[in-house]
């Protein structure tokens, strides 16, 4: 097996399926669409709750080693979309095996294929979220985005690079690098990290941790080209960037909550540490036998929602 292959097949760890199940809940327009960019045909599933309006559109990013379908599963973010009349979007990265089943993100310092392979996926969801508001779906105000581990990673380069089409992100079980430049705008974040979180270590050092066992050791060649940075400078860097002042500590069902409210431009921090979830998304379902198990305590796709419809470009 070449190094390449082992590489994305080792992402598992990245995220806590591989393997989709069926979805929980069947959307009222459940398409399964594509758009060329940067010489691929990428690839996207749209779950439309909103009954014909311009709505506000989730968009929801998979793992390391994921796919969209396995991001819908895991997330369970269409319950919350049916609900409140949501666009939920999930599209696919890429990956070097056939069938779109072992995916990855371009978040700058991770993650595998898509790293090593500089895809333009800044350029792609930019594009995306174009097509979504020429079609009459999509509100161009209310666009959000969500992802988990890789996904995450990426959230918070898409808020980076693309302030003026993003109203808030909520990366659950992501990273920032520590090296990342300032926004040219200011981005609401919502941050979800797990207190037992070994494979993104809430103190920083390589993707992975220092673990022995598991996929991401056994690997020809690291996923990412960088360290992350400790869990808190997620939230430092928003904090930064949207110059928040007065942090207020709280604690809520399952998790520890850092908040800043006091930020430019209406926009706000919020810092959740989950405690009993490791690398997986709380309140979700695992993908797999061998996953960290999520926390049933506290739910991560209400959550952001709560977060989300308090904001507006």
């Amino acid at each position: 097996m070449g190094d390449g292959r082992r590489t994305l097949l080792g992402l598992a760890c990245l995220t806590i399926a591989l393997t989709a199940a069926p979805l929980s809940a069947s959307a009222q327009k459940m398409s399964e669409e594509t758009l060329e960019h940067g010489g691929r045909t990428r690839h996207f599933l749209v779950h439309d709750f909103s009954g014909g309006k311009p709505a506000p559109t989730v968009i929801v990013l998979h793992g390391g080693g994921g796919n969209s379908a396995n991001a819908a599963d895991m997330t369970q973010f269409d319950v919350v979309a049916a609900r409140e009349h949501l666009l939920a979007v999930y599209p696919d990265g890429t990956g070097a095996l056939p069938g779109g089943r072992v995916e990855t993100w371009n978040a700058g310092h991770c993650c595998a294929y898509a790293m090593e392979n500089k895809v333009d996926d800044v350029g792609f969801i930019s594009k995306l979220i174009d097509g979504l508001v020429a079609s009459g779906r999509a509100d161009a105000k209310r666009i959000y985005v969500t992802g988990m581990s890789n996904g995450g990673m990426m959230a918070h380069r898409l808020a980076r690079e693309l302030p003026d089409k993003i109203a808030a992100i909520a990366p659950v079980v992501g990273a920032v690098f520590g090296d990342e430049p300032p926004p040219s705008g200011a981005v609401s974040a919502l941050i979800i990290v797990g207190a037992d979180d070994h494979t993104l270590p809430g103190a920083g050092g390589k993707v992975g941790g220092d673990r022995k066992d598991g996929a991401i050791a056994r690997l020809a060649r690291p996923p990412a080209d960088h360290d992350i940075a400790p869990a808190k400078a997620a939230a430092d860097y928003w904090v930064k960037t949207d110059g928040c002042r007065d942090p207020v500590e709280s604690s809520v069902a399952g998790a520890k909550l850092v908040s800043w409210s006091r930020c430019r431009d209406g926009t706000e921090v919020d810092f959740y540490t989950v405690a009993n979830n490791g690398h997986a998304w709380p309140g979700g379902r695992p993908g797999r036998a061998e996953a960290d198990p999520p926390s049933t305590a506290f739910s991560a796709s209400e959550t952001m929602w709560a977060f989300f419809k308090r904001h507006s470009r």
